[in-house]
């Protein structure tokens, strides 16, 4: 095992081990004139430069900020086909409704995708996570949910396993939208052949439900992630993204890891998420692209709700490509500091995946951190369009 002590820090910057609430979300540990000494893929020492260890080698970084990896808790990274027309057409003032009849939207990404090979998904996926690595994201979560039909479900998760070969990836298994027929057999099939056959081969580590109007109603989502919870798989939801209709308070109930989106969230699921351990992932992209209403993560954090930020990466409603830019979005958007912003993309975003060893610059946590461009760390949340990472380290190793 190597050791290797970096040296050549302006400023080590790190939010405090685990998920963080409320106030605690802005308590960063900013070490000047710092190193880090890292063991195999673990860091064994962060200090002060001149309280540095022996060590076996020695990487001087050059004077830069040094900050937490980033952790993008909520992506869509394998799909097939475009959704350019739909785009084209929205801007120009066509309802979803009509694009849906001329037969874009969500369900032209499902045909296109369902007839995709995993090897083609593969590599249709493959220069999207590159593009998050290379903005910072030193850990991605990955939903299938374009397929539908079981075995086009089955083909993405298999290629997000391949995919772990070249990334570290979180996969989830998303139930996204029902079929026009027959939904209520679709439900029971869900639960009891689709979720028992990516249980027991191992091809996700959470079910995620879209509950929302549009999709899956509350009911029809606690049968499938009660499914989930018997398998022993982690459970998340999307909520509030357009309506209220009890997706949040759910998720607070039966202790999902998150309930993500919340751009409609009010009052009653603010308090909700601030009184239970859910995680509240915000998704300023969707805002960004679609015009929705912002996350409230200002009222979020206020209330005392450990709050998350993802890039939220589709075709269709959030085609970011960046999750240091979906950090600086927060701030602007949903109200952050760059503390703040900071905290929920490293430590938080990492609870939301049901992880605990990394998202903190600490003894014992994998060794997941970005070098900047320059010797300040908060240019991670002002930089817009260019990047300010240089390098990425994913367990003590440059990408």
């Amino acid at each position: 095992m190597t050791d290797t002590l970096f040296t050549g820090i302006s400023q080590l910057v790190t939010p405090q081990r685990g998920p963080q609430r409320g106030a605690a979300m802005r308590e960063l540990n900013i070490i000047p004139d710092a190193a880090l000494l890292v063991s195999g893929e673990v860091i064994e020492w962060v200090g002060p430069a001149k309280d540095v260890p022996k060590a076996a080698h020695t990487h001087d970084l050059g004077g830069v900020a040094v900050v937490s990896g980033l952790v993008d808790p909520h992506t869509h990274a394998v799909w097939a086909g475009d959704r350019l027309a739909d785009f084209e057409a929205r801007v120009s003032g066509v309802p979803y409704e009509e694009i849906l009849a001329r037969g874009g939207g969500i369900r032209s990404t499902m045909r296109s995708t369902a007839k995709a090979s995993v090897a083609e998904l593969v590599e249709l996926a493959r220069p999207r996570l590159q593009a998050l690595r290379a903005s910072g994201a030193t850990t991605t979560e990955v939903k299938s949910g374009y397929g539908l039909d079981f075995p086009a479900e089955l083909r993405m998760l298999r290629a997000i396993r391949e995919l772990r070969a070249e990334f570290e990836l979180v996969p989830t298994l998303l139930i996204h939208v029902p079929p026009t027929q027959g939904r209520a057999d679709y439900v029971l099939a869900v639960s009891n052949e689709l979720i028992p056959e990516v249980a027991s081969a191992g091809l996700a580590t959470a079910v995620d439900v879209f509950c929302e109007k549009e999709a899956f109603d509350v009911m029809e989502t606690h049968t499938i992630l009660a499914a989930a919870k018997k398998h022993g798989l982690n459970i998340k939801l999307h909520a509030d993204q357009f309506h209220t209709i009890g997706g949040t308070e759910l998720a607070c109930k039966l202790g999902a890891l998150s309930a993500d989106h919340l751009e409609a969230s009010k009052l009653k699921q603010i308090r909700a998420l601030a009184a239970s351990k859910t995680v509240a992932t915000i998704l300023p992209a969707v805002t960004l692209h679609l015009g929705l209403p912002a996350a409230q993560g200002r009222k979020l954090i206020d209330a005392g709700a450990a709050v998350a930020v993802g890039t939220d990466l589709n075709p269709g409603s959030a085609p970011l490509f960046s999750t240091q830019l979906a950090l600086a979005l927060a701030v602007r958007l949903c109200g952050l500091t760059p503390a703040e912003a900071l905290t929920a993309s490293t430590v938080n975003a990492a609870a939301a995946l049901g992880l605990n060893d990394r998202g903190a610059l600490a003894a014992g946590q994998r060794a997941d951190f970005l070098a900047l461009h320059s010797p300040d760390w908060r240019d991670l949340a002002y930089t817009l369009g260019g990047s300010p990472v240089r390098d990425v380290f994913v367990a003590g190793v440059k990408c």
